[in-house]
Order: C-alpha cells, then structure tokens, then sequence
C-alpha cells in the first residue's frame, strides 16, 4: 500500500498531520460554478446519521461534504491529518494522542473542541451500537480530554493502524451537546453546508465561508447530488447534461460514453469487490461442504468477463485485493469444477442443492445477470438455484444482512484489519456472513497488536486462505471504479481507490474546468 507505512504511522505521527491539506495537484484549480452528480445508492431511508451510511450517496454528501473526520485518506493512499493536525502513540500502540486542529466551527457556529470528538464515537463505541464502524472502534476502553484540542484514546489492545480507521466514513463528527439536532439538519464542519435534502432524491450544498481548509480544497460554490439508481437513466442524464458526473457506469454502454467528446470515462484500480454472502449459521450454509460446493460451482472468469466486461480481475474468496499491503498472491486460485462441486454436496449428504438467491442492481451493477450466470453454471454441480430479484429501493435495510444469500458489493479498505473487523470478526454489526471461526478471531487480534512486518504478513496469509476454504462470503470478482465526467469538470491527476468517485470526494477535489 502507498503512503504511511504502519510502523511509519508510529514514529511519524506528526509528520503525517502535517501533510494536512496537500496532495493536490500542481496545476492551478478554479474557484465558483455548480457541481451537479448522478448518484446511485440513495435511499428512502437515508439520514445524516453516519452510523448507518453504507453506499456512495450518503457517503458522498456526509463524509465527502457537510462532515469531516479525524482523519482522511489521500488520493494517492497517504493517510491525512483533517480535524486531527497531528498523532503520536504510546511504544506498543495501545494509547494514542491526537492534536485537533484549532479555529475550526460548525455550520451553527459552535467551535470545534475535544468534546465533540468524544461524544461523536461515543455513538459507536456504546454498548448495543448498530453502527457498521463499532467493531473497529470497539476496542477504544478510554477517550480522555487532555486540553480542548487534545484527546487521548487508550485501547484494550495495541493497534498501530487506529489512525487510519479514524478515516472511516461512519466516524463523522458532530458538535457536543447538540448531536441530535445535527444528524435531523446535517450539521457539520465539512466543506459544504446543508441547503436542501430530501432523503433518497437529492441534496443540495453550498460552500461553508471561511473554511478551515481555505483556498486548497472546496472549489465549487454550490454542489447538487441527485439519486439516479437506474443505470441507463444515471447514463442519459451524463450525456444529456443534466448531470456533471455519474458513477457506476454500466459497463455495455461505456462505448457510447467514450465516442462523446463532451464526456470522458475515468477507471480506477481498487479493492472494491462483489460478493455473494450467505449465512453460516443458517442451513444450509452452516455446512462447509455446502460452502465448498457453492465455491465450486461458481464460474469466476465467466464473471469478470461478461458482467465486469474485462473491468476487474478473479477473486478468491477472500477480501483483501492487490492494492492491499499483505495480500497473498500465493494462493491457490479457485476455480470452476462442477465435480468438486458435485463431490462436495455428496460429503454434505446431499444428492442435490435447491437455494434462493437474492439479488438487486442495487448490490452493483449487473448483480442480477450475475446470479443467473452464478445459476447457470451451478446447475453442472447439481446446485439449483432460484434467483429472486428484490427491489433497488431499500435492498440494504430490507435484503441484506436479513436474507440468507444475496448480492453485495463492498469497497474494500485501506489495511487488512479495517476490512476484516468490519466485515468478518465475531460479532460485527456488518458480517454479513455470520461466520465465526476460533483460528481466525486469534489471527485478527495477534496482526492487529503485530508490530513485525513480516510476521503480520504470515498471519495475514494465513486469514486470507481461511477465508478461502472456509468462509460464508464468494468473492468472484474484483471491480474497478469506472465512473464518467463531463469535460468541463476537472479532476486531479490522481484519483482515489478506496472508494468511488476519489474516495467520494470529488467535491472536495475537483473543480470547474
């Protein structure tokens, strides 16, 4: 991975607030104009409550415009001071001091202070938190006020890579005492201060005066995102000039994108990966041969080149991607094998498999033409699968984490550990597969602590590979981020990976042309 290093996050705490605001590029920015997006991922059911974003359009507007967290994620994979200038920790990372910047206020006008920070994750570390950032704040056992610009955390255990989870989109900050008023009205200290929003239609921001980030970020005066989670309509708003940027271009129309001059595609490669979780406590999935079967029976290559039309690459049931410091290319890669399949089922008990499946454009692009190729070449292994394709609206609130198999697309995360608390630890509001494995759980809490690279790379690997034989979650396919811009949008030279549309802030880092 680019930027920081783990062990450089520990000794150079300071240096790394102070790359602050940079990573721009060098070439001048315009100020003024409108920016206007095409979002998809909006629902009837979003709110300005970060504890609960989990796709682009909340996280786009909360995140990427009207909140700031302690820290942020640079385009170029370098971990930024935002309300934290500065960070230093204890010898064996379990206490950790972060300096807040001064002279920062809310939209209200309240200034921003040590308290705010506490009372803001202490939404997520409470007991009974449903926030989807809980298990990697859940460690946190002390936030103490130093001075109104100091907090110190104290964690159960070592974890050099806790500034980079400070980054996560849910861990927006919200003025004390006032929080509840903030998240009905979406009060923050980003760049962009709430003018209208009307949850799963559209937002509109303007840009907050005299911004502690000044003339370095925030270029435009007024942002507007609307929700367009129809792809051929996201597409047509693109290029009839309602919109200024969409993301998630459907990938059979990208030709018709690319012969329009006025338009130009832009392609990042990432960690972002689909998936079809299942729930292992759930028959018949607690099996593992069931699991195997399924493994099996899935025609990964086919995947990548009829839904991702080449636009991403195999993945191996595993969630860490080539963009990842410790990924382990040496894995054996699974692969298409409806006797392994068959055989599978048999050591199950099983002369044959019927399941539903559940999937939604709203899971990423093409999901349902996923599960019924996922369909097709299961059926060689005795799998029948039944593809039931749920409504895009609300398909996170009411398919996924409810419904035993179905669609999911996740983006990935900077570190391993990020990735793997939220999504596989024990426990975890957001383990979507209900997957407990008491070797795996041992692995994440000695890596986490793990200050020797190469032992960490060990356990890494070995995670990765239990993942892969044994895990609830089929991972066939790693995606790139392909989004598309009108050209009177500029960007900058580099684009970030981590999440869609550079790390959804393209609000705060493009500007008009």
């Amino acid at each position: 991975m680019n930027g920081i290093s783990r062990r450089g996050l520990l000794k150079t705490g300071v240096a790394a607030g102070v790359l602050g605001l940079s990573g721009m590029p060098l070439r001048a920015q315009t100020r003024g104009g409108k920016f206007t997006a095409g979002l998809n991922g909006a629902n009837t059911s979003d709110s300005w409550d970060g504890r609960t974003h989990a796709d682009m359009f909340m996280i786009g507007a909360g995140m990427g415009a009207v909140f700031d967290c302690l820290t942020e994620n640079g385009a170029d994979g370098s971990l930024k001071g935002e309300l934290a200038e500065s960070w230093e920790a204890s010898p064996d990372a379990k206490v950790w001091t972060f300096n807040l910047r001064q002279g920062v206020t809310f939209h209200n006008g309240k200034s921003f202070g040590a308290d705010d920070v506490i009372e803001s994750l202490q939404l997520h570390v409470a007991e009974g938190s449903k926030s989807g950032a809980q298990p990697i704040v859940s460690a946190i056992t002390e936030m103490k006020k130093i001075t109104e610009h100091q907090v110190q955390f104290t964690l159960a255990s070592g974890n050099a890579d806790f500034p980079y989870l400070m980054s996560d989109y849910h861990l927006l900050i919200y003025p004390a005492g006032q929080i509840e008023e903030a998240i009905a009205k979406g009060i923050g200290t980003g760049l962009y201060e709430v003018v209208a929003f009307d949850p799963g239609v559209r937002f509109v921001g303007k840009r907050y005066e005299n911004h502690y980030k000044g003339d370095s970020a925030g270029f435009f005066d007024e942002i507007e995102y609307i929700a367009i989670n129809d792809n051929t309509a996201r597409m047509n708003a693109l290029l009839t000039g309602q919109v200024d940027a969409i993301n998630r271009i459907d990938f059979k129309g990208e030709a018709l994108l690319n012969a329009n001059p006025a338009v130009r595609v832009q392609e990042v490669t990432g960690n972002q990966h689909y998936t079809f979780p299942m729930h292992t406590n759930t028959a018949p999935f607690d099996d593992v041969n069931v699991r195997q079967a399924l493994k099996y029976g899935i025609n990964r290559q086919e995947m990548v080149d009829k839904i991702l039309l080449g636009h991403g690459q195999v993945g191996n049931d595993s969630p860490i991607g080539p963009a990842n410091q410790y990924y382990n290319a040496d894995m054996e890669q699974l692969a298409y094998d409806p006797d392994k399949a068959k055989f599978h089922l048999q050591q199950a008990g099983l002369d044959s498999l019927s399941i539903d499946l559940s999937a939604s454009n709203a899971a990423f692009e093409g999901a349902v033409d996923a599960a019924q190729l996922f369909q097709a070449s299961a059926s060689a292994g005795g799998i029948n699968i039944n593809v039931v394709q749920e409504p895009a609206d609300g398909y996170w609130s009411n398919v996924w984490l409810k419904k035993p198999f179905c669609a999911c697309y996740w983006s990935g995360r900077a570190t391993e550990d990020w990735m793997f608390s939220s999504a596989y630890e024990s426990g975890a509001p957001w383990n979507d597969t209900k997957w407990e494995n008491a070797r795996f759980q041992e692995l994440l809490i000695a890596a986490r602590a793990e200050l020797d690279s190469d032992t960490r790379r060990d356990q890494y690997g070995e995670m990765q590979q239990i993942l892969s034989t044994e895990g609830g979650a089929l991972v066939p396919m790693f995606a790139n981020y392909v989004q598309a811009v009108n050209n009177r949008i500029a960007s900058p030279d580099v684009v970030g990976n981590l999440w869609q549309m550079d790390n959804c802030r393209m609000a705060e880092r493009w500007w008009g042309a």
